[in-house]
């Protein structure tokens, strides 16, 4: 059985050439401002690839960087701020904040109108109810692989390892929703879940977002399976002259052989993730433009 590479750089480049297409169509560009507190060297990384996506796109892009000490009045004030601003679409707060810093109070703080991370709690009620507005980006782009690659959701048992509202507990509401991307029979799995591999084996889809570098091995993944790994980890490789290297959830030479498909790590999930941003920030330009809040 040959096994399928699901690489979402050629996914992310279709959607960021229409995206391309619609901005210079556009009146004016949709704006997204990033808001970076202290000085997180992994989270400067994640800040520059979506400063890079936005500029590729054409839209307006502002990044707000703050001190680690910044008090917290003084962040709330700045998101204020860009509540307001009428050429800001979309508002990301990069995460993990400070210690110093309360992220429920924050997150709170962004209008649920541009959320484009679709972390706020109004969205994710949205998402429960089955009338979503935003959808978490990472979660949104592993649907929209799989369409890409026209593998099949409805009908399919699917475990997720992980239950984050970044990407486990939305993906399960996503992949569980009524319509052509979901219709699936979802297990979310997590640290109390009794004899995880086994549970893993018998679905036909497994996703594993839990951190951990190799956590799934072969006795994980039924013979084939699509496998769809989220992580990325930053694990030693004293051959190489950097002497890391980035590996997935999943512990790829263990799988490869067993399942029918799986995204690689680096290069899967992680493009898709920027391109679900932008088209959020896209599509909360074309509700501000029509008047719809809800």
């Amino acid at each position: 059985m040959e096994t399928r590479l699901l690489k979402g750089v050629p996914v992310r480049d279709r959607i960021l050439e229409e995206l391309t297409s619609r901005v210079r169509q556009a009146e004016r560009p949709p704006g997204l401002a990033v808001v970076l507190v202290g000085d997180d060297a992994a989270s400067a990384v994640y800040v520059s690839h979506k400063e890079k996506g936005c500029r590729e796109v054409g839209f307006h892009q502002e990044t707000h960087r703050l001190l680690a000490d910044t008090p917290e009045p003084e962040v709330l004030a700045l998101i204020d701020r860009l509540n307001a601003d009428a050429t800001i679409d979309g508002i990301l707060v990069q995460l993990p904040l400070p210690a110093g810093l309360d992220q429920e109070r924050v997150l709170l703080r962004v209008d649920p109108r541009k959320d484009v991370d679709g972390f706020h709690p109004e969205n994710l009620g949205r998402l429960v109810a089955g009338v979503p507005r935003f959808v978490s980006c990472t979660p949104k782009g592993i649907v929209r692989l799989l369409e890409y690659y026209d593998i099949e959701v409805a009908g399919k048992n699917v475990a997720i390892v992980g239950r984050s509202v970044i990407v486990g507990r939305p993906l399960s509401l996503l992949m569980s929703l009524k319509g052509p991307l979901g219709n699936a029979t979802v297990t979310n799995c997590h640290s109390g879940t009794r004899n995880l591999p086994a549970v893993c084996a018998a679905a036909d889809i497994v996703v594993a977002a839990i951190g951990v570098p190799r956590f799934l091995g072969a006795e994980a993944i039924g013979e084939g399976a699509v496998v769809v790994d989220v992580g990325i980890n930053r694990v030693e490789a004293p051959e190489r002259k950097s002497g890391t290297r980035l590996v997935g959830d999943v512990d790829f030479d263990a799988v490869a052989d067993r399942c029918s498909a799986i995204t690689p790590v680096p290069g899967g999930v992680g493009p898709m993730t920027i391109a679900m941003l932008l088209e959020n920030t896209w599509e909360a330009m074309q509700r501000t433009r029509r008047g719809d809040h809800g």
